[in-house]
């Protein structure tokens, strides 16, 4: 439901309806099951991209784990899984509420994280200062500098980002004679958008905000960990004799 924008993460484990989650209910529809959910365009959206992004697993095998016949690692996998996609919708409700300055800061940390833009001191300088047709930034795609990579950001809330949107940039990436950019959402890109991006020959990386989110745990950005279990195995090399 959550998918469909029936819901909305407030904090870990907390949800709350949506507008349109209210507007579905006073249909008192029988129940919201799967049919239900694919009239909503992001919902099919999500449906079209579960299980394709790096790093990313479908929902299928945590939904049939019987816990009577799990083994504990299947368990602690399963509830490993489970946390972490809590802690993905909590992080994309605080993107959203976030105000501009604040997630142009975040887009800076994560982009110097993952190795673009030289120092933090460098990205911050270039993120934010252009504002030339569609273009929010220009950083370095390496620390020296041999190439650039244009940014555009936009911090939406449930609209999703057009083919329109996505042209715009890419006419201002033709307009500065370069072909590497980086589009960053916190909201999605529609298919319309993304099958734009795949035929056109500036490259061009689409971040929606799910992506987004993933990167900033996997990079540990705006996260910190809490506790660490780590899982051991007899060594059979120790217990051969023979050796």
């Amino acid at each position: 439901m959550k998918k469909a924008n029936l819901l909305e993460s407030t904090r870990r484990g907390y949800y709350r309806i949506t507008p349109r989650g209210q507007e579905l209910l006073r249909k008192k529809p029988a129940a919201i099951n799967v049919k239900i959910l694919k009239q909503y365009p992001e919902f099919l959206e999500f449906q079209k991209l579960k299980g394709t992004r790096s790093g990313e697993k479908t929902t299928t095998a945590k939904e049939s784990l019987d816990a009577s016949t799990a083994t504990p690692s299947e368990a602690l996998e399963a509830a490993y899984e489970n946390l972490r996609d809590e802690l993905i919708d909590e992080l994309l409700a605080k993107l959203k509420q976030s105000s501009p300055s604040f997630f142009e800061r975040i887009v800076v940390e994560l982009l110097v994280k993952i190795g673009y833009g030289g120092s933090r001191a460098d990205a911050g300088r270039a993120i934010g200062k252009s504002g030339d047709g569609g273009i929010d930034g220009i950083i370095k795609e390496d620390k020296l500098g041999l190439d650039v990579v244009y940014i555009q950001a936009k911090r939406w809330d449930s609209n999703p980002v057009g083919r329109p949107d996505v042209m715009q940039f890419a006419g201002a990436l033709q307009a500065q004679k370069a072909n590497k950019g980086i589009f960053i959402t916190t909201s999605r890109f529609t298919e319309d958008a993304r099958g734009y991006v795949s035929q056109i020959g500036s490259k061009i990386v689409l971040i929606d905000g799910e992506r987004l989110s993933h990167l900033m745990v996997e990079h540990d950005v705006g996260v910190s960990t809490v506790s660490l279990y780590p899982v051991k195995k007899i060594d059979a090399d120790y217990f051969d004799e023979s050796i």
